[in-house]
């Protein structure tokens, strides 16, 4: 097959039947900063080499290696006039922890005074705090085809009915679950939306829960985790942001046990991670061999 025939990563994901689920990315906090002039490939890295200095965008990642704080460049959707001040924010997704705040700024230049591990790992206290949840989709065609041709519809559906906390963004991760949705501070991630699919999303986030389709999981945990609690909220119905949660994952090369507490229920549930069995290439992503998560056991945990 040519290169000109050949699908997008996102469309190819589809047409190997793969699914989001378990593929949350390891975001625990995040720092967003509004540019609303073009985005090349590499904006994010300009703009904190701007903010910081030389050897910011290394620096950032490697906090959010060790601390998951992830740097995203933000836009309101539309054609939209630089502000006269750029709008940052930033928050922790943690449970029991989670906050947003905004942080008062003239310039760019002014973020080099932030205490990015402080952020990291704080509680807020940097901004005025924001009454949440933002709706961030990834927009990033210049990083990936696939996040402006199925994010952009959904970051526009979502501004018509929630301008204010509807934005677009830089990648986060998984193009091929484009559209990609992260809800913060909430720290839930969801992929394969199309505008249709991403209004529940939405209104679920405003309620305070989580939808269950289109979901990738609970961003900064294990997959194997990931996966147990979406199965597990599948059987219980509970949709409070922690009302389920997964403890430690006991993991055994590609199988995984992990309890998981829904409300005064524990549960054990064992995942296998395997090869999907079919493969594809891609016009982004080249060949792809996909793998998927089966629950082999789920079942109310004895006590000890």
């Amino acid at each position: 097959m040519s290169a000109t025939k050949l699908p997008h990563c996102a469309a190819l994901a589809r047409q190997l039947g793969e699914r989001p689920t378990g593929t949350a990315s390891r975001i625990k906090s995040v720092l967003l900063i509004e540019h609303t002039g073009p985005w090349p490939v590499d904006v994010r890295e300009r703009l904190l080499t701007d903010a910081f200095g030389p050897g910011a965008p290394e620096r950032m990642d490697d906090l959010h290696v060790e601390l998951g704080l992830r740097s995203l460049v933000i836009r309101k959707p539309g054609r939209n006039a630089a502000p006269s001040r750029p709008t940052v924010f930033a928050g922790g997704c943690r449970p029991g922890g989670r906050w947003l705040e905004r942080l008062d700024i003239n310039d760019y230049s002014d973020l080099a005074a932030l205490d990015l591990p402080a952020i990291a790992e704080g509680t807020g206290g940097f901004g005025e705090p924001v009454d949440g949840p933002l709706l961030l989709v990834c927009v990033h065609g210049r990083k990936d085809a696939c996040c402006a041709m199925l994010g952009r519809p959904v970051a526009d559906a979502l501004a018509v009915q929630y301008p204010e906390r509807t934005w677009q963004c830089t990648h986060f991760g998984g193009d091929r679950w484009a559209g990609n949705l992260l809800v913060a501070p909430h720290g839930f991630m969801y992929g394969q939306l199309d505008p249709s699919s991403a209004e529940p999303v939405a209104r679920a986030a405003l309620r305070g829960e989580v939808a269950l389709d289109n979901l990738r999981g609970r961003v900064g945990t294990d997959p194997f985790a990931q996966v147990a609690e979406i199965a597990v909220r599948e059987r219980t119905g509970l949709l409070g942001l922690d009302e389920v949660m997964a403890g430690p994952v006991h993991a055994d090369g590609d199988q995984a046990t992990i309890e998981v507490r829904a409300g005064d229920t524990v549960f054990q549930v064992v995942v296998r991670r395997r090869p999907m069995g079919v493969h594809g290439h891609s016009l982004c992503s080249g060949e792809a061999h996909p793998h998927r998560f089966d629950v082999l056991d789920l079942r109310t945990a004895v006590p000890a």
